[in-house]
């Protein structure tokens, strides 16, 4: 049975833009379906947490969403993995936290060095990675993400381009979740199920391929 890590932030918790502080019903969050897709040939364990970033601190959390900080505890805990899929930088586009799209691709590369320097079981082979560029930001009457996304709306639409060059650079795969979802108006960021499923199910061939299955 091979295994997936999904890293992410609210986009892989699942977090429901219409209903406040509501998250999907579990089969309609992508990581089940990218699970789903895979035909019981490998498990996906689904690490998301809400406003969490690549490598930048936001100290106005109660949790640490400092993506960089939690990784290499999360790759000791689910090893051995086959894959390792990362969903991150919407949170980055906030302009108290970066803002910037190549702030957040520095921090995606950051993170492929964390998980191919991490000190691995020996005989255990280094996970392959898929470096993937959230949907994009869009405009929002939201009292809180209408001001903290201003700038990260325009920010958000370079992430594939830095991300793919990161990806070419690094030896990753890379997918554009733009591609095939769009975030919810009510937010701005936010997917409803409809989009979050067609992430999973857009993702399943790609990791099929990567695997051989």
């Amino acid at each position: 049975m091979k295994t997936i890590l999904a890293f992410g932030d609210s986009l892989t918790f699942g977090s429901d833009p219409v209903t406040a502080g509501g998250r999907h019903a579990f089969e309609d969050r992508w990581p089940t379906r990218l699970e789903v897709g895979l035909g019981g040939k490998a498990r996906v364990i689904a690490e998301g947490l809400g406003g969490r970033t690549t490598c930048f601190d936001d100290f106005s959390a109660v949790a640490d969403r400092n993506g960089a900080r939690i990784l290499p505890t999360l790759l000791a805990s689910h090893a051995p993995l086959d894959v390792v899929v990362i969903m991150l930088g919407t949170n980055d586009m906030k302009d108290y936290i970066c803002g910037s799209a190549l702030g957040a691709a520095m921090g995606m590369k950051r993170l492929v060095e964390i998980i191919r320097c991490h000190p691995w079981a020996a005989g255990t082979p280094v996970p392959e990675v898929v470096l993937m560029a959230p949907p994009h930001c869009i405009a929002t009457d939201h009292a809180d993400l209408s001001p903290m996304f201003e700038h990260g709306i325009r920010e958000s639409r370079l992430l594939p381009i830095h991300y793919q060059r990161v990806a070419q650079d690094t030896g990753c795969r890379f997918f554009d979740a733009a591609t095939v979802a769009s975030a919810h108006p009510t937010d701005g960021v936010h997917l409803d199920p409809a989009n979050t499923r067609a992430i999973g199910d857009a993702l399943a061939p790609i990791v099929k391929d990567m695997l051989g299955l």
